[in-house]
């Protein structure tokens, strides 16, 4: 039996593959899924996205599930007890920026309704399909990455650089990137 033709950058690692093929580019629009897509991007600055992935769970144990309501509130004692758990990249930058990043998330859900209805006015609510063949053509950044990296900016975020952005708006399905020969991308293209 032949195997499903797949992207590259997931081949080789069971977890991998399996993000790949049953998140990778999906659109999501709750925002607890999208608060946890953001830390995780920006954990994963500067390191490899299967790291990260290797650390889900203990990330999700340490940060109360992604509830970005409770991570707004932590104090400094929670902040030095994330340093001291091994199970989690041990970043000061990154964990402040999680704790700062979830009250600029309250803030937007409050201007804005949710965050989500922030994060996908940049595409007009619709997935962006694009049509790469080779892994070498997907870019690292684009302008439109840029521009809501530079909004985010604006809006208090941290460590939402363009390409951690871009990262994020493909692992939430803003943009498919999927390959055009990869199984996944009609797939999710779909679940527009």
């Amino acid at each position: 039996m032949k195997s499903k033709s797949k992207c590259d950058w997931c081949k080789g690692d069971a977890l991998y593959e399996n993000y790949h093929d049953t998140e990778w580019g999906v659109p999501l629009f709750e925002d607890q899924a999208l608060f946890e897509f953001l830390t995780l991007e920006t954990f994963q600055a500067g390191l490899s996205w299967i790291t990260v992935l290797r650390k889900r769970e203990e990330f999700r144990r340490a940060f109360s599930q992604f509830d970005y309501q409770k991570i707004a509130s932590f104090e400094p004692s929670k902040e030095q007890e994330l340093l001291n758990n091994p199970g989690i990249i041990r970043n000061r930058l990154k964990i402040s920026a999680t704790i700062n990043n979830a009250q600029m998330f309250l803030k937007i859900q409050k201007q804005f309704g949710s965050f989500s209805d922030y994060l996908w006015r940049f595409v007009a609510g619709t997935p962006l399909t694009n049509t790469y063949k080779r892994l070498e053509e997907v870019p690292p950044t684009t302008p439109l990455a840029e521009t809501l990296s530079k909004d985010l900016k604006q809006q208090g975020f941290k460590f939402v650089g363009p390409t951690v952005i871009y990262a994020y708006m493909q692992a939430t399905g803003m943009v498919n990137d999927h390959l055009t020969d990869c199984f996944r991308y009609g797939e999710v293209k779909l679940k527009r």
